[in-house]
C-alpha cells in the first residue's frame, strides 16, 4: 500500500449534541460562558479604542446586561462590545471550535497588549447555549462603519439561519429560547445565584435585569459584580478592614479571619490572590475550608488540588491566574510544570508569612496556634518540604497554658525529661497525672486534636532523637521516690491482695514509691497500645484483639496511708471483704483518672461508693 496523507474530518451532525451534552459537567456553566464572551466583545473593542483603531464617546458605559424574561421564555445576554459583521459571525460561530479571541489577539499582537484580559481561548463556549435552548439566537452589530446588523439563529443542528437584524447600537445580543427542562434558569434570583458564583468579580459591570418585574417596583440597575476585587491591589493599598469586608463577603463567615497572606506575582507568572487562615468555631471547622480559582477574574472552580496543595485547601482565599492551561470547559487543570512552579510558589508564601509571624510578632503567633495547629500540622505531614521549612516554629502548648518549640520543652529539664516528651490528650480527664507532674516540676504538652495521633507518629519517624509518652502511659522518674513506704514484704502482700481482688479485670499490678502520698494508685496504658486504641476508634476499623492485659497497669503507690495498712488489715482472715471493696474502689478511681468507665461498672462505682459512706457513718457513731 502506498503513502497516503490527508485532512481528518468531523461530522458536524454529531459534534453539536456531543457539546451540549458532554463539554461541562454543569448546566449552569452556559451563564458564566455567555457573559465571558460580553466581557470578551468589550475588551476587544477597548483595544481598538486604545490603539485609535476605532472610537468611543467619552461618557460610554460599557456593560454586559442579562435579561430573564419568564413570560417569553427568554434569557438575553446583551454587551456593548465589537459586534461582528455577517462574515465575522460565518468564521467565528459556525465554525465549531474557531476561537475569536485567538484570531483578534493573532491580528492586534504587535499593537497591543490585552491578551491577559481576554478571557476566550477555544471558541466553544458560546455551544454551551445549546445546553439549555431549543433555539439560540443572536443580533450583533459591527463597531466598522457602514457595518450592517446581522440575525444568526440555530435550534442545535446543523441549520442555521442568516437575515438583517434591527439592532441599531453597537455589540451582540444573545437570546435563548429556553427548553422545558431549563426552565430553572428563567426563575430571577437562580440566575442571580450563578451569577454571584461565577461572575462576581468579572472587570466589566453586570447587570441583571427581571422583565416581568412590576413597574412601580423597578429601580435604577445596580452592577451585581465588583469589577476591581481586592487581590487585584497591592498589599500596601489594602487596609485590614478591606480585608476583613472582603473576607465577610465572599465567604459569608462573620467572624474575622485570623489572618491573610496577599499573592501578588508578575514573574515568573502571573498570580494573585489572598488566603486567609479563618477562625475555627471547632477542632473540625479546618475540614470545611474553601479556595476558589479564577481565571481573568472568572470564576473557575472550587478547591483544585492540581494548584493548591490540599493541605492548603483548609484554608479560605482566592487565586486568580490568568495563564493556567485549563482544558476547554475550565473545569480542571492540566498537569504541567507551570502548575507545580505555582503550587510550590503559593506552599512557599504560606510558610514564609508563618515564619514571619513567629519571629516579629511571636505574643499573636501564640494567640493563633490553637485556630491554626490543624493545618500547620497537617501541611507537615502531607509535604516534607513544607515541614522542613517550619520545624522551627513548630510551639506546642503546655499545661501551664504557655507556648514553647520542642526544642525549648527539651532543654528546660533535659536531666529529668531524658529526650522524652510528655503530652496531655483532656486536661480534665488526666487532671490527676498533670498534678503529680507540677508537684515535681514536670512539665508536658497539650495534643487535644483528632490529628495528633498521626502528627506525632510522623515526628517520630522523622527524627529518631525524640520519643512522644501521654503522660499516663508509664511513671516519670522524677514522679518517684527512694523513699519506700513498705519493706519488701508488705510490697509482696499489698501487691497480693490487689490481684486477688482484680482477678477478673486482666490488668498488671505493680507498687511503687511516689512523691505525691495523696494518690493511692494511678492506671497506666502502654503508649504503642493506647495510640492503636485510638486510631481504632478514629478510624472505625477493628485492628483485632490487642494485649491489654499486659499493656495496661496498675500502679499501687505503697507511699499513700491507706496504701500502707492494707497488708496489716489482710492478717485478719474476716478482713477479705473489706480489702476487696478497698481495692475494687482504688481501681475504679485509677481508672476514672485513666479515662471514663463503663456504664455498668459506673454503676457499680457509685453503689460501691455509698456502701463506703454508709460504713464510714456507723464507725463514727460506734
Amino acid at each position: 500500500m502506498q503513502t497516503e496523507r490527508g485532512n481528518i474530518t468531523v461530522n458536524t451532525e454529531d459534534m453539536l449534541p456531543i457539546i451540549k451534552k458532554w463539554l461541562y459537567s454543569d448546566s449552569d456553566i452556559f451563564i458564566r460562558e455567555l457573559v465571558s464572551n460580553g466581557c470578551d466583545a468589550i475588551n476587544k473593542f477597548q483595544s481598538l479604542v486604545s490603539i485609535g483603531e476605532a472610537d468611543v464617546e467619552d461618557d460610554e458605559k460599557y456593560y454586559v446586561k442579562l435579561i430573564v424574561d419568564k413570560e417569553a421564555k427568554t434569557l438575553k445576554f446583551i454587551d456593548n462590545g465589537i459586534g461582528m459583521t455577517g462574515d465575522e459571525v460565518k468564521k467565528y460561530i459556525n465554525q465549531v471550535a474557531f476561537s475569536g479571541a485567538k484570531d483578534f489577539i493573532q491580528k492586534y499582537e504587535d499593537k497591543m497588549d490585552k491578551e491577559g484580559e481576554i478571557i476566550g481561548h477555544f471558541g466553544l463556549g458560546f455551544y454551551s447555549a445549546f445546553m439549555v435552548s431549543e433555539l439560540v439566537q443572536i443580533d450583533t452589530l459591527s463597531y466598522q462603519e457602514d457595518a450592517e446588523a446581522v440575525r444568526w439563529s440555530c435550534d442545535g443542528g446543523v441549520e442555521y439561519t442568516m437575515e438583517p437584524s434591527d439592532r441599531e447600537e453597537r455589540g451582540t445580543t444573545v437570546t435563548l429560547f429556553v427548553n422545558e427542562d431549563s426552565e430553572e434558569y428563567l426563575n430571577y434570583y437562580r440566575v442571580r445565584e450563578v451569577l454571584d458564583k461565577y461572575c462576581a468579580f468579572l472587570p466589566i459591570e453586570i447587570y441583571l435585569e427581571d422583565a416581568n418585574a412590576e413597574e412601580e417596583e423597578e429601580e435604577e440597575l445596580e452592577p451585581i459584580n465588583d469589577t476591581e476585587p481586592l487581590w487585584l491591589k497591592r498589599p500596601n493599598e489594602c487596609t485590614d478592614d478591606e480585608y476583613k469586608e472582603f473576607y465577610r463577603k465572599v465567604f459569608h463567615d462573620f467572624d474575622d479571619p485570623l489572618f491573610w497572606i496577599h499573592l501578588n506575582v508578575d514573574y515568573p507568572f502571573n498570580l494573585k490572590g489572598i488566603l486567609y487562615f479563618p477562625r475555627l468555631k471547632n477542632e473540625f471547622d479546618t475540614l470545611e475550608g474553601r479556595v476558589k480559582l479564577y481565571c481573568n477574574q472568572v470564576f473557575v472552580a472550587d478547591n483544585i488540588k492540581e494548584v493548591i496543595p490540599e493541605f492548603l485547601l483548609l484554608l479560605k482565599g482566592v487565586i486568580d491566574c490568568p495563564d493556567l492551561p485549563l482544558n476547554v470547559s475550565r473545569s480542571f487543570l492540566q498537569n504541567d510544570p507551570y502548575v507545580r512552579k505555582v503550587s510550590n510558589h503559593i506552599t512557599k508564601k504560606v510558610a514564609d508569612k508563618l515564619i514571619s509571624l513567629y519571629k516579629d510578632e511571636r505574643e499573636n503567633y501564640n494567640k493563633y496556634w490553637d485556630d491554626i495547629n490543624p493545618f500547620i500540622k497537617y501541611g507537615c505531614m502531607q509535604d516534607y518540604s513544607f515541614y522542613d521549612r517550619l520545624k522551627d516554629v513548630l510551639i506546642y502548648k503546655t499545661i501551664d497554658d504557655e507556648y514553647i518549640t520542642l526544642e525549648e520543652y527539651l532543654e528546660e529539664s533535659e536531666d529529668r525529661h531524658k529526650g522524652k516528651v510528655y503530652y496531655v490528650t483532656d486536661k480534665n480527664q488526666q487532671a490527676q497525672y498533670i498534678n503529680l507532674f507540677k508537684e515535681q516540676g514536670l512539665n508536658a504538652v497539650l495534643l487535644d486534636s483528632p490529628i495528633d495521633n498521626a502528627f506525632i507518629q510522623f515526628l517520630e519517624n522523622y527524627s529518631t532523637d525524640v520519643k512522644f509518652y501521654r503522660i499516663d502511659s508509664h511513671i516519670a522518674d522524677s514522679v518517684k521516690t527512694d523513699e519506700k513506704g513498705l519493706d519488701k514484704t508488705e510490697r509482696k502482700i499489698l501487691q497480693t491482695v490487689f490481684k486477688r481482688a482484680l482477678e477478673d479485670k486482666n490488668v498488671k499490678i505493680e507498687v511503687e514509691s511516689l512523691k505525691a502520698d495523696s494518690v493511692p494508685a494511678i492506671m497506666l496504658l502502654a503508649e504503642e497500645s493506647r495510640r492503636m486504641k485510638d486510631l481504632s476508634r478514629q478510624l472505625g476499623v477493628d485492628f483485632g484483639a490487642m494485649p491489654e492485659a499486659e499493656e495496661q497497669t496498675l500502679v499501687v503507690n505503697d507511699n499513700n496511708a491507706l496504701m500502707r495498712f492494707l497488708p496489716s488489715l489482710n492478717a485478719n482472715e474476716d478482713n477479705k471483704a473489706d480489702i476487696e471493696l478497698i481495692c475494687r474502689q482504688v481501681y475504679d478511681l485509677a481508672m476514672l483518672g485513666h479515662e471514663p468507665l463503663e456504664p455498668e461498672e459506673m454503676t457499680e462505682f457509685i453503689d460501691r461508693s455509698n456502701e463506703l459512706l454508709l460504713r464510714f457513718a456507723q464507725l463514727e457513731r460506734e
